[in-house]
Parts: C-alpha cells; sequence; structure tokens
C-alpha cells in the first residue's frame, strides 16, 4: 500500500463497505495488452491493402483518428469504440472498408491478446465471496466490457455492470455513478470506486458521494485511498488501511 494512503492506525471512522466498484480499462484491463493487439491488426491491415507505410506510421494514423473521434463528442456524451475503430480502418487505409471485411479479425486478434491487470482476477474472485455488492462502472461498449469480463473468468463475479453505452454518458458525469447506486440499492459512503483517472473516476465517483481509490490516478483530494496493486482493495475492505490523510473526508 502507498504510503500516500496515510500512516498510523486504522481510520475507525471508516465504514463498513457495502459496494465495490471497479473500472474496466487500467485496472481490470491492462492496457498495454490493448495497444498492442490493435497495433498487430493496424499491421496485418497495412499488409492486406498494401498501404505505403511503416507499421509505427500507420499506428499513429490509426491513434490519431481514434482519438480524434472521441474529442469530437459533446460533453460526456457515449461514443462507441466500434465506430472510432471503424474510422481508424479508413485513415489507416485511405478508403472507407465494410465492417463485415475488419472486424472479425479485429475482434479476434483481440480476444486472443488482452491480459488482467496482474492481481485483479483473484482480487475480484475474493471480493465476490463476501457480503458486497460487486460492480462495474465503466466507459466501454455494453457488449464488449461483458466479453472482457467473461474472458478474464470474472463475469459471473459482478453483481452489475454499468456501461457508458447503457447510460449514454461517460465518466465523470454523475448520471454514470447514479445508476451503478440505483441498481446496487448501495449507500454511495459505503462504497468505493477503483479508478486509474483522477477526473473520471476517482473524483467523478467523490462527487457522486463514492469514495475514490486510485490506481495509478493522479493525486488530488478525492483520493480516498491509493492502491499500487488491485490486492490491496481487500485490505481496504478489511478496514486494515486508514483513509488519505489528503481526502478531506
Amino acid at each position: 500500500m502507498s504510503g500516500d494512503a496515510g500512516e498510523g492506525t486504522t481510520d475507525s471512522t471508516d465504514p463498513e463497505w457495502e459496494a465495490v466498484f471497479w473500472d474496466i480499462g487500467g485496472v481490470i484491463l491492462a492496457l498495454d495488452s490493448v495497444q498492442g493487439a490493435h497495433a498487430e491488426f493496424v499491421a496485418e491491415l497495412c499488409e492486406r491493402h498494401g498501404v505505403d507505410a511503416t507499421v509505427e506510421e500507420a499506428v499513429d494514423t490509426w491513434g490519431t483518428a481514434v482519438g480524434e473521434y472521441f474529442r469530437e463528442r459533446d460533453g460526456t456524451e457515449f461514443r462507441s469504440a466500434r465506430d472510432g475503430y471503424h474510422r481508424g480502418v479508413e485513415a489507416v487505409v485511405g478508403e472507407e472498408i465494410p465492417r463485415e471485411e475488419w472486424q472479425p479479425r479485429f475482434d479476434e486478434i483481440v480476444r486472443s491478446s488482452i491480459e488482467p491487470v496482474p492481481g485483479a482476477v483473484e482480487t475480484i474472485e475474493r471480493l465476490a465471496d463476501r457480503d458486497l455488492h460487486v460492480g462495474v462502472i465503466s466507459d466501454v461498449d455494453d457488449a464488449e466490457g461483458r466479453e472482457m469480463l467473461e474472458r478474464f473468468g470474472v463475469r459471473e463475479c459482478f453483481d452489475s455492470i454499468t456501461t457508458s453505452e447503457a447510460v449514454g454518458r461517460t465518466k465523470p458525469d454523475p448520471a454514470m455513478f447514479e445508476a451503478a447506486l440505483e441498481t446496487a440499492g448501495v449507500d454511495p459512503e459505503r462504497s468505493l470506486m477503483i479508478g486509474d483517472r483522477y477526473e473520471h473516476d476517482v473524483k467523478g465517483a467523490a462527487e457522486a458521494g463514492l469514495h475514490g481509490v486510485a490506481f495509478g490516478a493522479d493525486d488530488g483530494p478525492a483520493v480516498s485511498y491509493r492502491i499500487d496493486s488491485p490486492e490491496e482493495v481487500l485490505e481496504i475492505v478489511d478496514g486494515d488501511v486508514p483513509r488519505s490523510p489528503d481526502s478531506g473526508t
């Protein structure tokens, strides 16, 4: 447990936790494995369509096109990653390619390449054995998010899965957290949100009344706890870790 979480004895004012919510990307899903899958797909795309560019250049083109697609959204409105990838394919190849021509191979590469964050699967399985609501609050497309969890063997460990596609908004929009809390029927003050992005996951959760657990996220007053590995969530749930002295809570 990082020293940022404070030192000394356990804070006796910590609540008895009712729920633990997880982001997916960067918390359950290792992002470098996704990046590797996308690079492999783009390399095959270049070879198949005779793209006159290096793989590195094509990956940059892909990333720029996908990034611009998401930056065009209005505030926190949901935009499907599938549509973003379609734009990326068009940018790399230089012409419109029907989805049925690229999507099956894309899905195959992603399924075979993605990996969980070390310790995440084991922690989720152990939490599922406790008297807690274990949920997901993630900005993923609904089907893809569920498929990732299935791929890692933890789909059945979750009592609820709240995705941006289902809500129509992305974090830090309060609608995301409110929808998850309503489904779970839990008190936000007795709920934890584990995320790797400060503004979206941690601060967004805190503004909705949850306690933010930062895993790789920036420091800030919304951080109730900071962890260096997913397993440390179990220590928080057990009340073995004091709250961050900078959290203001």
